[in-house]
């Protein structure tokens, strides 16, 4: 009989898997592309089969190693998290990635007991934005508006 030593690592490792077997199925129908000239399905296809052997990995170090049990369900952080991707998808279009960003960072980083928003934190959230308009607006070239709809006249 299979024990379960580290619950934690069992559960986490249960989740990731899942995560990459369904992001690996949904990027099946994608086209892959190569290295140098990448498909829409390359992306997914590397990160779930990243999610997929970190998953097994932490499955077998539940199996094999003792460690954390489930503790009770932080449902403030649970909540805070859902919410700031909800609130990312809806306003990346309306705001503007900018705004949309800021807000994913803050709504989540409140989720957290030792989050203080301070000149650090500000400074912080500042060059993750503009390292993200950087690279993924005008490097990359992806079809997103750094300030969205409710900023056009």
């Amino acid at each position: 009989m299979m024990r379960i030593r580290g619950q934690r690592d069992f559960g986490i490792g249960a989740i990731y898997l899942a995560l990459g077997l369904a992001g690996f199925i949904i990027a099946r129908d994608y086209s892959f592309g190569s290295a140098g000239r990448m498909g829409p399905g390359y992306f997914p296809t590397i990160i779930s089969s990243l999610l997929i052997v970190f998953g097994l990995v932490t499955l077998g170090r539940g199996i094999l190693r003792d460690g954390a049990q489930v503790g009770d369900i932080n449902w403030k952080g649970l909540g805070l998290v859902t919410l700031s991707v909800c609130a990312f998808g809806f306003l990346l279009e309306r705001a503007g990635l900018a705004i949309a960003l800021s807000l994913l960072v803050l709504i989540s980083a409140a989720a957290s007991e030792r989050f203080r928003l301070e000149g650090r934190a500000i400074l912080g959230l500042l060059a993750l934005v503009v390292f993200c308009v950087v690279v993924f607006v005008e490097g990359l070239g992806l079809p997103m508006p750094i300030f969205g709809e409710w900023f056009r006249n």
